[in-house]
């Protein structure tokens, strides 16, 4: 199981710009060697975008919720008030 995280860490290291130079090169020895690495690379890729998609959808459900509530709910009237007061002063 190590060595899955060790390599799941040089992929990433690899993908984000963030190894240092040594082990770029073991990184590139690597790719020469394991033929299952790129297919590795981009499966990982895709995680990492699954995970940020969901990553958005959860933060802009929330940011929805927040404003629901901010220009819903009586009690935020003078905060909406505000709010609405800043765009019609331009």
């Amino acid at each position: 199981m190590r060595t899955s995280l060790n390599e799941i860490k040089l992929i990433d290291d690899h993908l984000f710009g963030t190894s240092d130079p040594a082990d770029a090169l073991l990184f590139d020895a690597m790719l020469i060697l394991d033929n299952t690495l790129p297919e590795k690379i981009v499966w990982q890729q895709n995680t990492h975008t699954v995970i940020q998609q969901y990553s958005r959808k959860r933060l802009k459900a929330e940011l929805d919720n927040v404003h629901q509530k901010l220009f819903s709910e009586p009690r935020h009237k003078r905060f909406r008030q505000k709010i609405l007061n800043l765009f019609l002063n331009r």
